[in-house]
């Protein structure tokens, strides 16, 4: 599906319905079972999506999602009409600012948490994301399974299939397991005669390149920085294992049920953590601070041990 990035100066016909989750890859993740809920429910509406342009591809995966409005956070107004939207999802959160965006549009119908103004239900803390707005639509009269998260597998080749993907980065150095960590793991992996791939964003490249450097990997065995994100996604899609951070890379192991390996570190296993399948959560829950904003490895992460990873891998019957 082919998403259209122009805001359409005339409406097509149909009714419209904006989703705002205007987050990263995860959160698109996690919400997958809400769209679906949310397509199925109003298939005659033209669904946008209203999240930061760079996610297109992944939401097009989703089979939900007709247009992607790019909206970079909570900042700016939403690029739309006011009444020009018949209903209006708020997947984003519940605060005043998600809140104040989607009524400034002024839309026929909401969808939200309780709150002043929004009927729904009353927002809970410790809930599983996947579940907390899968729920949310389905009070809405809008059912959802929220294990309905699988991804449309990408027309794009994988560049390395049957590779494990070693995912060495993350958003924030909370979720930075040690680069001499990651190393010993991946030249594990390959002595097993496994060819291991080294990813990232193009920002994470020296970190990769690093961990390839203390692997005795080649260069050739990073390609941090040098997949779109299309091509990422079908290079999970065929990965024999993901070795990853709670990252967007571990969400894409779940929306493919590709066998992981899934480090935790700030974050709660029990609101973020993969779905059941072929996927094994490390962490120490006792040692957690839980700041996802920290320049340093939270303690639960670091908790986590190269053996613990190989271990984990032996058990997904790849190591």
């Amino acid at each position: 599906m082919a998403l259209n990035f122009a805001a359409s100066p005339h409406r097509d016909g149909r009714p419209e319905l904006l989703a705002l989750r205007a987050l990263k890859l995860g959160d698109l993740l996690v919400a997958v079972p809400a769209l679906r809920g949310l397509r199925r429910a109003f298939p005659g509406h033209r669904i946008r999506y209203a999240a930061q342009a760079w996610l297109a591809p992944i939401v097009a995966l989703t089979d939900a999602v007709d247009e992607l409005l790019p909206t970079h956070g909570l900042d700016e107004p939403l690029d739309l009409a006011p009444g020009s939207v018949d209903i209006a999802v708020n997947l984003h959160g519940n605060g005043p600012e998600s809140r104040g965006r989607l009524e400034e549009i002024v839309p026929a119908r909401r969808m939200g948490h309780r709150s002043p103004g929004w009927d729904g239900p009353a927002w809970q803390d410790g809930v599983h994301e996947r579940h907390r707005w899968a729920d949310l639509v389905s009070w809405h009269g809008v059912p959802a399974d929220p294990l309905d998260l699988r991804l449309r597998i990408p027309d794009e080749e994988s560049v390395a299939p049957g590779a494990i993907v070693v995912h060495v980065g993350a958003a924030y150095g909370s979720r930075l397991w040690p680069v001499d960590r990651f190393a010993a793991v991946s030249k594990a992996l390959a002595g097993a005669g496994h060819q291991v791939l080294l990813t990232g964003s193009a920002g994470e490249r020296a970190r990769a390149l690093a961990v390839a450097e203390a692997a005795g990997f080649p260069e050739r065995a990073v390609v941090a920085g040098e997949l779109p994100l299309e091509r990422f996604a079908a290079l999970v899609a065929g990965a024999r294992l993901v070795v990853s951070a709670d990252t967007g890379a571990a969400h894409l192991a779940s929306a493919y049920a590709r066998p992981s390996v899934v480090l935790f570190g700030p974050a709660p296993v029990e609101e973020w953590g993969p779905p059941p399948g072929p996927h094994i959560v490390l962490t120490d829950a006792s040692k957690r601070i839980g700041e996802t904003f920290a320049t340093e490895p939270d303690p639960a992460l670091l908790a986590v041990t190269p053996d613990s990873v190989l271990a984990a891998a032996s058990r997904l019957g790849v190591y």
